[in-house]
């Protein structure tokens, strides 16, 4: 090979890097971010048990969430996206009638409280996951994520991020009815 021949595949070396990287970003872009792989899916519940938000209080464990179909979400009173969902859980445990578990996600016990003292509890139990590794175990990205549980106690849905009504109304609500059979 010629010096020459050399040093034009040379220049287009930076070129080929390029289109390469281009044709994999290209392809990442496809991609949904929302759609958040989960282990966990049609698998039991992680084995936890997590105290309540205060001394005396109830907290959760996975032994709560077998028996009837049922959302556990994972939220914090310093989660801006948290505030946005508010409405909709208050709304499916007060109007739907849908059973919500809550994992309070490495917050301050009064602050988790000050939140839904403000914003409504439509929790049935909410468990104190002061170092995260409940959340950890389920494989949370951040907060707010929701999961839906059969009565088996086996993880059947994940939602990563803030709840929005199409996501209730053509995902969470339509399993619910339908492992409820």
């Amino acid at each position: 090979m010629s010096a020459v021949t050399r040093h034009r595949l040379l220049l287009l070396l930076p070129l080929a890097v390029f289109l390469i990287l281009g044709g994999y970003f290209a392809l990442g872009l496809t991609k949904d971010p929302s759609k958040l792989p989960s282990m966990l899916i049609d698998k039991p519940a992680p084995t936890f048990a997590l105290p309540g938000l205060s001394e005396g209080e109830k907290g959760l464990s996975n032994a709560d969430l077998t028996g009837k179909v049922q959302l556990v979400n994972v939220f914090a009173s310093w989660c801006a996206p948290c505030r946005v969902e508010h409405p909709l859980l208050m709304r499916l445990a007060k109007e739907d009638g849908v059973t919500i578990h809550a994992i309070n996600y490495k917050d301050k016990p009064e602050a988790a409280k000050a939140f839904l003292d403000q914003m409504g509890n439509p929790f049935t139990a909410i468990g104190a996951d002061k170092d995260g590794r409940v959340a950890i175990d389920f494989g949370v990205y951040g907060v707010p994520e929701t999961y839906v549980i059969d009565r088996q106690g086996r993880v059947r849905y994940r939602h990563v991020g803030p709840l929005m009504p199409f996501d209730v109304d053509e995902t969470i609500l339509p399993m619910i009815r339908e492992l409820s059979k």
